[in-house]
C-alpha cells in the first residue's frame, strides 16, 4: 500500500553505552525519556503533525466515525453497581455525555437520580468519577474524581440525603481503600498524596465528620516501603476491619490484622509475611480469605483468628483445575467466577463448602462481578460476548435467580461464526484459539487477520463486546485471539509457564498463531494485523521484532518496551515478579534477550506500526513508546510507516470523552484497513 505520507521528522541520535551485568548496551535516545525537557516536547509536536497528517489523508474515515459511533452506543449502558439496601448505585452513560455520570435508582426499578455528573464540574470533558464505598444505608457515597486516564485521583463524599458534597475529602493521590463506620460518624481511609514528603508511608487514618484533615487520627502503621500494598477490608456489619498488607517483589508476601470499628480497638495481628496472595472477607462476621496458598489455582478457606495459621485453614471453596477469578458475598453464599479456555463458569457455594448452585451463562463469553462489594441480599453479574453488548444480571441468593436488570437490545442480522481450535506452538504445546468472522465467510478462502493475545500476569483474555472487534469482523476481518501463555485460561502453571525466564513462550505462542493461520489457508502473509496494550503491548513489540515479516500492521497501546529500564519508572519496580528485575544479573540476562528496543534491527522491512501513549500513563512509561518510535522510523525500510499518537491526557486508565473515543478508534481501524489494503463497505451485523 502507498504511503499517504512521505518522511518522519527527523530525531536526533544521542548514544548512551552502559555495561550492565559485564554486558555493554547503547541507548540511542535515552534523551527522549526526559518528558518536560523542550526537546522532548517539541519532538512529541513534530510526532503529532506527521501522525494527524497520515490520519487525514485516509479514506474512508467518515464512514468509518458514524458506524463507530454506532457501535460505541451499543456498549454497556449501566456499570459498577452497588447494592445497598433498597437503593442502587451506579455508572451510567447517558446518550451523547462525554463521560458517565453516578445515579442512584430507589428500588430495583425505580425512577433514577443522577447525583454525580462530572459534565457540571467545569474541568473538562477529560474528567471521570466513579464509585469508591458507599455507607450502611446508602446515606454516604464516597467516589473518586480523576483527570484523563492518571492512576491517581481525589476522593470526595456526597451526603445523599442533604444532596450536600462534604468538605471532608482527600486530596489528589492514591486512596487504596475507605471504609464508613457504621454509625455514621466518620470513616477510615489509607491513601497516600501525589507529591507527599514520604510516599512511601503506608498507614491508617481515622477521619471525623466536619473536622480538619489534619486532625486524622493515625489508627494502624504498616510500614514504610516502596513495595507495601495496605488495603481496609470492613465486614458486612462494619464492625470488624481487616488489614490486609501485601508485599510485591519476586515472591508475593501478604500479612493480616483484624481490628474492631472500635477507634480504641488494637489491631490483633494474624500473621505476618506469609508466602503467597491473600484476601480476605466477611460472611457475617466469619473470616474467610481466597488465597493461593497451597492452592496454586486458588482456593477459599475459612480463617479461626484463634488459630490463624495457613495449617488450620478449613478449605470452604476447594482447589480445582480452573482458576478462580472473582468472588463475592450475597446472602450468607459465596459466588465465585472461574475460566477455562474462553468461556466463564459462575458457581454458588455455601459456607459449609457445598456447592449451591451453577448459574449458567453461554460459552465463549465473559461473565464478569463487575462490583465484589459483598451484599446482603443480591449482587450483579454482567454478561458479554463477540456477538452480544453486555447485559447485566441481579442475582437472588433467597431464591438463587438471575434475572435481567440492565441490557442494551441489538439484533445481529448477519451472524458471527466463533470456532475454538488449537494449534502447536513451536515446542509443540497445544494453544488454544478462538476464531471470529462473518457466517457468510467460514469457507470463503483466505481473509484479512486480525491477531491478538495478552499472556502475561495471569490474566484470561475472554470474548467480549468491542466496536473493535465488531466493526473489523464486519468488513470481513477474521478475529483471532490465542490463549497464550502467561494468562491463566488453563490453569495457574499456564501463566507459570509465560512467567519471567519463560516469558519468550508467551511471545513464541503469538507467532506461531500466526504461522498456523497462514498454513491452514485461513490468512496470507501481508494481510495480518496484530494489536494490543500494555502487557500485551510488549507481547507486539517483541512480535514485530523477531519476526517483522509475519504481519502487515501493528497497533501498539500504552506498552512496555524497553525492558532493561522498565522497573526505573513509577510503579514498574513493582512488577518484578512478573517480569524479573534488571537488577538481577540472572533476570537481566533473558530481559535483553527479548526486548524489543534494543533488538530492532537497522534497514529491515518493518510493518507499519502505530504506537499509542501518553503523558498520564503511570504504569507504561511512555518513554517506551516514545524511544520505540524513534528506533523504528530510524530503522525501517519501506514496508509502511510508523506513527505516534500521543496526548498529554492519556493514561493507562480508559477515561477518554466518547467523541476522544470515536475518533481514537476511528483512526485505528482507519489505519488497519487501509493498511492491509481493504475498502471499507457498508457491512452491518446488527
Amino acid at each position: 500500500m502507498a504511503h499517504v505520507v512521505v518522511a518522519p521528522p527527523p530525531t536526533p541520535v544521542e548514544p548512551v553505552t552502559e555495561v550492565l551485568h559485564g554486558i555493554e548496551v547503547t541507548d540511542p535516545y535515552r534523551w527522549l525519556e526526559d518528558q518536560n525537557s523542550p526537546r522532548t516536547r517539541k519532538w512529541l509536536d513534530d510526532q503529532a503533525a506527521y501522525t494527524r497528517a497520515y490520519f487525514d489523508a485516509l479514506p474512508d474515515r467518515e464512514r468509518i466515525r458514524e458506524r463507530v459511533r454506532e457501535l460505541l452506543a451499543l456498549k454497556e449502558v449501566i456499570s459498577e453497581p452497588w447494592n445497598v439496601g433498597d437503593r442502587y448505585f451506579f455508572l451510567k452513560r447517558q446518550e451523547e455525555g462525554e463521560q458517565p455520570v453516578i445515579a442512584r435508582r430507589d428500588g430495583l426499578f425505580g425512577p433514577e437520580t443522577v447525583l454525580v455528573d462530572p459534565a457540571l464540574r467545569a474541568t473538562g470533558a477529560a474528567t471521570t468519577v466513579a464509585i469508591a464505598a458507599v455507607s450502611q444505608g446508602g446515606r454516604f457515597l464516597a467516589y473518586n474524581v480523576r483527570q484523563g486516564g492518571t492512576d491517581y485521583s481525589t476522593l470526595e463524599i456526597l451526603d445523599v440525603e442533604r444532596k450536600v458534597v462534604l468538605p471532608d475529602r482527600l486530596p489528589e493521590g492514591f486512596c487504596t481503600s475507605i471504609a464508613f463506620a457504621p454509625d455514621g460518624s466518620g470513616f477510615y481511609y489509607s491513601s497516600h498524596e501525589l507529591h507527599a514528603a514520604r510516599p512511601y508511608y503506608r498507614a491508617v487514618f481515622w477521619h471525623s465528620f466536619d473536622t480538619a484533615r489534619s486532625a486524622d487520627e493515625e489508627v494502624f502503621f504498616a510500614g514504610e516501603s516502596r513495595d507495601l500494598y495496605l488495603e481496609i477490608l470492613p465486614s458486612q456489619d462494619g464492625s470488624i476491619l481487616a488489614y490486609r498488607i501485601s508485599r510485591a517483589g519476586k515472591q508475593a508476601e501478604t500479612s493480616l490484622c483484624l481490628k474492631g470499628v472500635q477507634r480504641e480497638a488494637v489491631a490483633k495481628p494474624l500473621f505476618h509475611d506469609v508466602c503467597g496472595w491473600l484476601v480476605p472477607f466477611f460472611v457475617g462476621t466469619q473470616l474467610l480469605a481466597c488465597t493461593d496458598i497451597s492452592a496454586p489455582n486458588r482456593r477459599i478457606v475459612a480463617i479461626d483468628p484463634n488459630n490463624p495459621d495457613p495449617s488450620y485453614w478449613r478449605n470452604v471453596v476447594a482447589e480445582s483445575c480452573q482458576r478462580i477469578r472473582q468472588f463475592i458475598v450475597v446472602d450468607e453464599l459465596i459466588i465465585v467466577t472461574r475460566i477455562e479456555r474462553f468461556s466463564t463458569s459462575v458457581q454458588v457455594f455455601g459456607v459449609d463448602g457445598s456447592q449451591k448452585d451453577n448459574i449458567p451463562f453461554p460459552p465463549h463469553g465473559t461473565a464478569d462481578l463487575p462490583n465484589m462489594a459483598s451484599g446482603k441480599d443480591d449482587c450483579f453479574i454482567s454478561y458479554t460476548s463477540l456477538c452480544k453488548p453486555s447485559a447485566v444480571y441481579r442475582y437472588q441468593g433467597r431464591n438463587r435467580e438471575a434475572i435481567p436488570w440492565d441490557s442494551v437490545t441489538a439484533d445481529f442480522h448477519s451472524p458471527v461464526a466463533i470456532e475454538e481450535v488449537h494449534y502447536r506452538s513451536k515446542d509443540d504445546t497445544v494453544i488454544p484459539l478462538l476464531l471470529a468472522r462473518r457466517k457468510d465467510l467460514v469457507c470463503s478462502g483466505p481473509l484479512p487477520t486480525f491477531l491478538t493475545g495478552y499472556g502475561g500476569f495471569g490474566s484470561c483474555v475472554t470474548p467480549g463486546f468491542t466496536a473493535f472487534s465488531t466493526f473489523l469482523i464486519e468488513q470481513g476481518f477474521l478475529f483471532a485471539t490465542p490463549a497464550l501463555r502467561g494468562g491463566s485460561e488453563l490453569g495457574e502453571q499456564w501463566h507459570q509457564d509465560g512467567k519471567g525466564p519463560r516469558r519468550q513462550n508467551s511471545f513464541t505462542d503469538l507467532i506461531s498463531a500466526a504461522e498456523w493461520l497462514i498454513c491452514q489457508s485461513l490468512s496470507i502473509p501481508g494481510c495480518i494485523a496484530i494489536g494490543g496494550g500494555s502487557n500485551a503491548g510488549l507481547l507486539v513489540g517483541a512480535a514485530i521484532t523477531q519476526r517483522p515479516d509475519l504481519f502487515r500492521a501493528a497497533v501498539c497501546l500504552g506498552p512496555l518496551l524497553d525492558m532493561t529500564r522498565y522497573h526505573l519508572f513509577d510503579f514498574a519496580a513493582a512488577w518484578a515478579g512478573e517480569y524479573g528485575s534488571p537488577d538481577d544479573e540472572n533476570d537481566f540476562r533473558y530481559l535483553l534477550d527479548y526486548s524489543p528496543y534494543q533488538h530492532v534491527g537497522d534497514n529491515l522491512d518493518y510493518p507499519a506500526v502505530l504506537l499509542v501513549s501518553g503523558d498520564a500513563d503511570t504504569r507504561c512509561n511512555p518513554m517506551h513508546a516514545r524511544k520505540m518510535t524513534a528506533r523504528l522510523q530510524a530503522a525501517t525500510k519501506t514496508k509502511g510507516p510508523v506513527l505516534l499518537d500521543y496526548k498529554p491526557d492519556w493514561g493507562h486508565t480508559a477515561a477518554q470523552p466518547l467523541s476522544i473515543k470515536i475518533d481514537a478508534l476511528t483512526n485505528r481501524l482507519a489505519f488497519i484497513c487501509y493498511e492491509l489494503g481493504i475498502k471499507v463497505q457498508a457491512a452491518r451485523l446488527l
